[in-house]
């Protein structure tokens, strides 16, 4: 395979998007304590700890790169109207291979996730489905759309969760968290064509701040210190609402489109956010390495 058809495929996993799936699992892993056993525990329980959070980072690559390539199979006919400079429409990746890229992609998620339990099989196996279904059916469906992709990302941070399977019965309502915000992404993005969706921007924007607001009461409510969250979420705030404030004004779809991209790059701060919530500012600094990684690939590959 040559580098030009190697670099399609890669393509089609959007991978700047995936490094944001790989802050999901380091964030839930935070949320169920995991974390400590590298900072408390420097025996066993450490190195079992990053066993295992290889294996979800690994599961979470297949399953968010499966999942946006079976987008671009299944979106095939309408890019080669709109977009025609994508793998597929452009013939440098046949509709045929992409599909079973995407499938096998999906697969080593599953089985990257039973490594480290049941639980965290069952949850991959209900995220690869989830992500499928949007692909296929949910994304044309006006409000069941950005549910069905939201929970997508909720099922990815309750992965990392899931490392401590014992957490989840105590910790799943905070996969609302991921679930709110992306709807509110999907929301706007429907307006990277053709703009003229200012209903959905104002609505993406409240979304937005009932996310910063849940976050940032999270300290009080887990008993950790607010000054610990508060920069991480206005890291979150700058990132996110002038260029979505920017399409509001304007509706010009280019704008929206950025607006979009500054958002999914953003989810490795919200993630952030929720790990120095539960964990202290040093894991939520962690997390946010994958910030610069996100933003160098989503200068050489499209985010959306």
């Amino acid at each position: 395979m040559g580098s030009s058809r190697f670099f399609a495929y890669f393509q089609l996993t959007r991978p700047a998007n995936v490094v944001t799936a790989i802050a999901d699992i380091w964030a839930g892993c935070a949320i169920a304590g995991a974390w400590t056993y590298i900072f408390i525990d420097f025996g066993a329980g450490a190195n079992e700890f990053l066993i295992d959070l290889a294996w979800l980072s690994l599961s979470t690559i297949g399953l968010y790169a499966g999942g946006v390539a079976f987008n671009d199979v299944f979106d095939a006919e309408l890019d080669a109207v709109e977009r025609p400079e994508r793998p597929i429409p452009s013939g440098r990746v046949s509709k045929a291979k992409a599909a079973w890229m995407s499938f096998l992609l999906l697969v080593v998620g599953v089985i990257a996730a039973a490594q480290v339990n049941l639980i965290s099989a069952v949850i991959a196996l209900a995220v690869a489905v989830l992500a499928v279904l949007y692909d296929y059916w949910g994304k044309h469906q006006n409000l069941i759309g950005p549910i069905n992709m939201g929970l997508c990302r909720t099922g990815n941070l309750l992965l990392g969760v899931s490392v401590i399977p014992e957490m989840l019965p105590t910790f799943w309502p905070l996969g609302l968290i991921p679930l709110v915000f992306v709807a509110a992404i999907t929301m706007i993005s429907r307006g990277e064509v053709h703009g003229k969706n200012r209903t959905a921007l104002y609505g993406g924007l409240s979304m937005y701040v009932i996310v910063i607001f849940t976050i940032g009461a999270m300290p009080i409510v887990h008993g950790t210190e607010i000054w610990e969250v508060l920069p991480f979420l206005a890291l979150l705030g700058y990132m996110i609402f002038p260029p979505l404030v920017k399409a509001i004004r304007s509706q010009d779809p280019k704008l929206i489109g950025k607006s979009v991209k500054a958002a999914v790059i953003s989810l490795i701060i919200v993630n952030a956010s929720i790990a120095s919530a539960f964990a202290g500012w040093q894991i939520g600094i962690i997390v946010l390495l994958l910030l610069p990684i996100s933003l160098w690939l989503a200068k050489k590959f499209a985010v959306t």
